[in-house]
This record gives C-alpha cells, sequence and structure tokens, in this order.
C-alpha cells in the first residue's frame, strides 16, 4: 500500500520557494497560480531534478531532510512535463520501456492501451502523434515507473478544449485506480475542480491559500478565485 505524501521544501533560486502540504494516498493535490510562481520549480524538487532543502517524504521513504538528498533517478516519482517531453527519436512503445526498470514490450503495451494508444501508433515517433496522443504516452511512461507519487505539470496546455476533456477524465481514472498521490499543476479552475481532491494556490513562490477544492474553488472571494477573475 502507498502512504501518503509530505511535502515541506524551501528553495533559494532562481525563484524563492517556500511550501508545505500534504496529499494523502489516492487524492489529488491541483497546484494553480501564475506563470512565474515556482509551480514547476515545486515539482521538479519534488522529483529531485533541482536542489532544494526541507523535507519530502512518501509513506516510509524519505527523499529529502536535513541529512542530504535521494537522487533523482532513485525517486519513484512518475513526472510528466508540460508537453510530455517524450523523447523523439523513439516511438511510443519505447518511450514507455525506457522508463521500465526491465524492458517489457508486452507491460508496456498493456500501460499504453490503458491511456488508448494501440495499434499503428505504437510505432510511431512524437512528432508523428497529436497532442493528446503525446500526453497519452507519456502518461503511460510516467505508470511505467511504477511511481509512489504522479507529479504532472500542466498536462493539458497544449491541447483543444475536447481533448482536454478527454485527457482529465482519463486522468482522473488513472487516479481512481491507483493508491498513489497526485499532483497536477494547471492554470484551468475547471480541470483543478474536476479532478482535485485539494486546491493549493501558489503566488511568487510561496502558497498563500489551500483547503478541499470544492471549498477553495466554490468560494468567490478566495484569493484564487480573485486572480481568476482578474
Amino acid at each position: 500500500m502507498i502512504d501518503g505524501l509530505s511535502v515541506t521544501l524551501s528553495q533559494a533560486g532562481p525563484l524563492a520557494v517556500d511550501a508545505a502540504f500534504v496529499v494523502p494516498p489516492g487524492q489529488t493535490l491541483a497546484l494553480v497560480g501564475p506563470s512565474g510562481a515556482g509551480k514547476t520549480s515545486l515539482l521538479k524538487a519534488i522529483a529531485g531534478l533541482v536542489p532544494a532543502t526541507g523535507r519530502v517524504q512518501i509513506g516510509g521513504a524519505l527523499w529529502l531532510d536535513e541529512r542530504g538528498a535521494v537522487p533523482a533517478w532513485q525517486r519513484r516519482a512518475g513526472l510528466v512535463m508540460q508537453g510530455g517531453g517524450l523523447f523523439p527519436h523513439l516511438d511510443a512503445l519505447g518511450n514507455v520501456m525506457i522508463a521500465q526498470a526491465q524492458r517489457d514490450a508486452a507491460a508496456a503495451q498493456a500501460l499504453l492501451a490503458a491511456v488508448q494508444i494501440g495499434g499503428a501508433a505504437l510505432r510511431r515517433q512524437p512528432a508523428e502523434l497529436s497532442g493528446g496522443e503525446q500526453m497519452r504516452v507519456a502518461l503511460a511512461r510516467a505508470l511505467a515507473r511504477d511511481p509512489a507519487v504522479l507529479l504532472l505539470d500542466e498536462p493539458f496546455a497544449a491541447v483543444d478544449r475536447p481533448v482536454r476533456r478527454a485527457l482529465a477524465a482519463l486522468v482522473a481514472q488513472v487516479r481512481a485506480a491507483s493508491a498513489v498521490p497526485m499532483i497536477i499543476v494547471t492554470h484551468d479552475l475547471e480541470d483543478a475542480a474536476r479532478i482535485a481532491d485539494t486546491c493549493a494556490f501558489i503566488v511568487a513562490g510561496t502558497i498563500v491559500e489551500q483547503g478541499p477544492a470544492a471549498a477553495v474553488l466554490g468560494d468567490p472571494a478566495s484569493q484564487l478565485n480573485q486572480w481568476a477573475g482578474s
């Protein structure tokens, strides 16, 4: 069983970050805020891709504390970057297999089938896939790491509204089928309301408001909704 994610992070630069939150098992936190607020930096710090101080704990595993940091390659973080971040020289199947601890084409195909990628698309390179297909492959690749936490950075930003809704539904299904905690960075409050259990509003590297998504997003006087309406 996967336990929850607990984060208390500080980062000096290039953008100062000061954040603390907990994501229980099987729940999703939407991290919302203006461009340059530190959302992506926070995800990368959790994944171990940028230096930070503080504490990151997933269940009984400490990834960061005062004694040091676990290297990124040893952290079971399934990270989906904006745009997908697929390797352009690999096809869809190869992009998923490269994330596996032991290469298993059948298991990779099963993950891709779960995100509705199959047939001829398995052998297409990223440039031959639509934006929505690329994000589906990126999600399958993240799942191939057997992650203890899923970190999604603007996964719907490059697709149109109908595809956004389909991808959001798919992400919700993935979360429902898994016990892992998930953090999704988004500018879209509709996406946050559709997917998240809790919501955190970050401004200039600091979380200024957080709570149950329905309460935060349903309060017109909240700082988050005032920002979104400006």
